[in-house]
């Protein structure tokens, strides 16, 4: 393992060690896994800071139009997208923060999604069915929510990021949660400390 890519989407910031709890227990993650491979290097894309636009009607035009007749303004926009992919391609573990919001990921977190979920670049379609074309990747997903809902009907984002990960090609993908963090406070250090406990988990030396 060699290089890490961590995709932040909350739109908090974390400054002096508060503010969204997605982000800080995914740093806490990717540090666990730089103590486990010394050397990895780490790429760290905030999209709550740095927003991917939405796909809309322009980025839909600029994809279907042949490259050598796209204005300047296509593309860009095609050349933005394409640099998400070439990243994500580029990595061999990815480590997802989302908080819940409304029941899903935050929209940050889908334009993502968009941009590199692309036909012919991290998918394509063969007379068997559909093949992702994003392999050998280790995916981890740390899911804050201020409720409980692991494994309820309202968990709209583990199904879904299993899904969409996988039809990509990414079908190694391990989940850590901290939940109960909008439930007061005893509730929240207890969703803090049971997402601590799964990273550690994660990480503990095997046993024979």
């Amino acid at each position: 393992m060699s290089k890490i890519l961590q995709i932040n989407s909350s739109a908090r910031r974390v400054q002096d060690g508060q503010g969204s709890f997605s982000t800080r227990l995914a740093t806490e993650l990717v540090a666990a896994l730089q103590e486990q491979y010394a050397g990895a290097a780490l790429t760290v894309r905030d999209l709550g800071q740095n927003p991917h636009p939405a796909m809309d009607e322009a980025a839909l035009g600029a994809l279907f139009t042949p490259a050598e007749q796209r204005s300047a303004e296509q593309a860009a926009r095609v050349a933005a997208n394409d640099a998400l992919i070439d990243e994500l391609q580029a990595q061999d573990v990815i480590v997802i923060a989302t908080p819940m919001i409304n029941f899903g990921v935050p929209s940050q977190l889908k334009n993502w999604i968009d941009a590199v979920a692309r036909a012919g670049a991290t998918f394509r379609y063969t007379a068997n069915g559909p093949e992702g074309l994003v392999k050998g990747k280790k995916v981890y997903v740390v899911v804050a929510s201020g409720g409980l809902h692991r494994g309820q009907p309202s968990d709209g984002i583990t199904g879904y990021l299993r899904t969409v990960l996988g039809f990509m090609g990414m079908s190694d993908v391990q989940f850590v949660y901290a939940e109960g963090l909008g439930m007061g406070p005893e509730a929240e250090a207890a969703g803090v400390a049971g997402a601590r406990r799964q990273i550690a988990e994660l990480f503990a030396p095997a046993t024979v």
